[in-house]
């Protein structure tokens, strides 16, 4: 995001909501793509490598999974050749569950034979993204929603069933109950057509160490 479209995307979260406001304000500096220099550098497929091996895991067990995953690779994150060409008996060692192993070999098969295309996927809008990787059994909106702001960085996308983010809310909102994803849509709704960064800050608030949830 450039300097003047952070500015206008901060500008128009102060304005829309004063519970966000005063996050906003109390991280001056906060880059909401900081936390990505900690990891490989990642296209599309690499993208959704991270998300499917995060889903229903915290942020430290994907990352000692991705780390072993890489190692297992030799320094970088496998393509789709590269993965295929790993025996499943091997991925499910550096921590995948058979379920996993089996979603990223569909995934990488898709991208291996031309089904899908990085360049492709990336010209799509966020719903259609959603409806063409949504196919492949394992992957579901919260994989799908990751995808869009790691590897797309697009700017108004919201996880509701992510877990961290709905414990976010609860404690920055002061909520009484943990909000349902419903819930979190509605409350969303002010924060257009920011809510990338919006839920970025709430990550960011509280999320180290929670789980993620969603597929």
């Amino acid at each position: 995001m450039s300097d003047t479209r952070s500015e206008r995307a901060r500008a128009g979260l102060r304005g829309a909501d004063p519970i966000l406001a005063r996050l906003i304000d109390a991280h001056p500096d906060f880059n909401p793509r900081d936390w990505l220099a900690d990891l490989p550098p990642m296209d599309t497929f690499g993208a959704l490598v991270f998300q499917v091996i995060g889903q229903q895991l915290s942020v430290r067990a994907t990352r000692r999974i991705l780390e072993r995953l890489v190692e297992l690779c030799g320094g970088a994150l496998p393509t789709p050749a590269a993965l295929l060409a790993i025996a499943p008996g091997e991925l499910a060692k550096v921590g995948l569950s058979r379920r996993k192993v089996a979603t990223l070999r569909e995934v990488a098969q898709r991208f291996a034979d031309g089904r899908w295309h990085d360049d492709e996927l990336r010209r799509l809008s966020d719903r259609e993204v959603e409806d063409r990787l949504t196919t492949v059994p394992g992957i579901g909106p919260w994989t799908v929603h990751g995808l869009l702001i790691i590897a797309f960085d697009r700017q108004d996308v919201m996880l509701p069933g992510d877990l961290a983010l709905r414990k976010a809310i609860q404690r920055v909102y002061e909520m009484d109950h943990l909000p349902s994803q419903k819930e979190v849509l509605a409350l969303a709704e002010r924060w257009r057509p920011w809510r990338s960064l919006a839920a970025a800050y709430l990550f960011q608030a509280a999320f180290e160490g929670s789980p993620t949830g969603g597929k």
